[in-house]
């Protein structure tokens, strides 16, 4: 089978990681992946904010956590060391599903990482906490969050692919 249908088929959410960092050259080469994802009229409207500070990232886990009314002590990120926060321009049309496309879990599944796609980006960036790190990093405009990648080493083993269901593909011909 062709290395890349490959991927598209075995990845997997993994919602158990190590605690052990992933390597820089890990990380870069998932991070480069994400910026070539397809956008509309190839704008580019997403950006892509890398959290490795334990601190930091442990906040937005807590920010995270709250804004889904989890229960206290419950980690939304799965105790991934690396979170990966992608936020695309409002003002470009295709932002929202520009921020959706980045390809960033087929390439933590090409390099033996897991991953897993958190949502509530929208709702943390919104808030003071988020708004603050926008600041820090001195990031101006319109942005929104889209969604968050968790990457790490898996500590589980990887899960079986749900059966596909009748009725997934029509053809017109």
């Amino acid at each position: 089978m062709n290395e890349t249908l490959k991927v598209l088929k075995e990845r997997r959410s993994c919602r158990k990681f190590k605690e052990d960092m992933i390597t820089n050259e890990e990380l870069e080469s998932v991070l480069e992946a994400g910026t070539y994802a397809p956008t509309g009229n190839g704008k580019q409207s997403p950006i892509i904010i890398a959290i490795t500070n334990k601190k930091i990232r442990d906040e937005l886990s807590l920010e995270n956590r709250k804004v889904g009314n989890m229960p206290e002590g419950f980690d939304p990120f799965y105790n991934a060391p690396v979170i990966l926060a992608v936020l695309a321009d409002k003002s470009v049309k295709t932002y929202l599903y520009d921020g959706s496309l980045v390809n960033m879990l087929n390439a933590c599944e090409s390099l033996g990482l897991g991953s897993i796609w958190i949502h509530r980006a929208k709702e943390v960036f919104e808030k003071e906490f988020g708004k603050s790190i926008l600041k820090d990093l001195n990031i101006t405009g319109d942005y929104e969050g889209i969604g968050f990648c968790a990457i790490g080493y898996m500590d589980c083993e990887k899960s079986s692919p749900a059966p596909r269901k009748e009725n997934y593909i029509y053809y017109i011909k």
